[in-house]
């Protein structure tokens, strides 16, 4: 029981250090950002590259999307032209999983230290690019912690059938996806503690694969608390990125072993593979319905506007 404690322990340290390094990225970027997502949005094709840019800057599609519906809210952005940023945040988020397969373990302690140093810092920029490091420092402590700490759970008997059941139906990982993510409110911190599992060998490919894509429908929890109360608008976009992460899971749930099959051919690593095919996902699912954004905007209008 003592190694759940401390797994849940390191949870809480990834999720804070992605809010320590979201938070530094915020400062220093937020502001121009936000011009670019009401300037550079008159196209769905336009909304994509700047979601994708954005939320990569950001490391987080919860953000940008609350951030979004903050501007549709205010009539900043109208819906048509959200649904591009929508398609966008799905690519852009697929950066941090691509990042926190890095090895920089050496560096860990330095970076904590320069960190900290300009977290102290009066100057607004330097203690944000402080809070930033820190919160590189804190995730992949944390990464390495989930890879060691995943081998000891199966010891413990209801970690152990959990893992199993996972295992054996792809349906459960799906579900274990949005609710693990739904909790946590991060399907970055999501993946990251499948890859720990899958880098100590406890679970396999296919399992992982399953969770990474019910992780993308539980993501779609903070922004769509974040347009209650809003205008119409605002819950259309967050209805409109429900349902294109629902949608992308339906299509590919059929290929999850064809998925996961290829992942092996583009890296011997599990963690990597499972970052691949993450961008596989995510990359297919927003260019398939980039060319009927204007459908899909009036599908979400039909069903929803009532």
């Amino acid at each position: 029981m003592t190694q759940l404690i401390f797994f849940i322990l390191l949870v809480g340290l990834f999720i804070y250090g992605m809010t320590l390094l979201r938070s530094g990225l915020m400062n220093l970027s937020a502001d121009s950002l936000k011009i670019w997502l009401v300037k550079l949005t008159n196209a769905p094709w336009k909304g994509v590259i700047v979601g994708t840019l954005i939320t990569a800057v950001l490391q987080s599609s919860s953000a940008v999307m609350i951030i979004t519906i903050g501007l549709v809210s205010a009539r900043m952005l109208s819906f048509p032209q959200s649904i591009g940023i929508i398609l966008g945040t799905n690519i852009g988020t697929t950066f941090t999983t691509e990042i926190i397969t890095f090895d920089i373990e050496a560096y860990l302690i330095p970076i904590a230290i320069i960190g900290s140093i300009l977290a102290l810092m009066k100057k607004r920029n330097l203690r944000s690019t402080g809070f930033t490091l820190l919160g590189i420092s804190c995730v992949f402590a944390a990464m390495r912690g989930f890879e060691y700490f995943a081998d000891t759970l199966k010891s413990i008997e209801f970690i152990n059938q959990l893992l199993l059941t996972l295992n054996e139906s792809h349906l459960y990982a799906v579900l274990a996806g949005i609710v693990i993510t739904a909790i946590i409110q991060s399907s970055t911190a999501t993946t990251g503690i499948v890859m720990g599992f899958l880098t100590a060998g406890t679970m396999d490919l296919d399992t992982g694969i399953a969770i990474m894509l019910g992780s993308n429908i539980g993501t779609c929890v903070d922004a769509y608390l974040a347009s209650i109360g809003s205008g119409r608008e605002a819950k259309l976009s967050a209805y409109a990125h429900i349902w294109l992460n629902i949608i992308g899971v339906i299509i590919f749930y059929p290929f999850i072993g064809m998925l996961a099959a290829f992942g092996i051919q583009l890296a011997s690593e599990a963690d990597v593979q499972l970052a691949h095919i993450s961008v596989i996902f995510n990359v297919l699912s927003s260019l398939l319905v980039l060319p009927f954004a204007s459908l899909f905007g009036k599908f979400i209008i039909r069903l929803h506007d009532r």
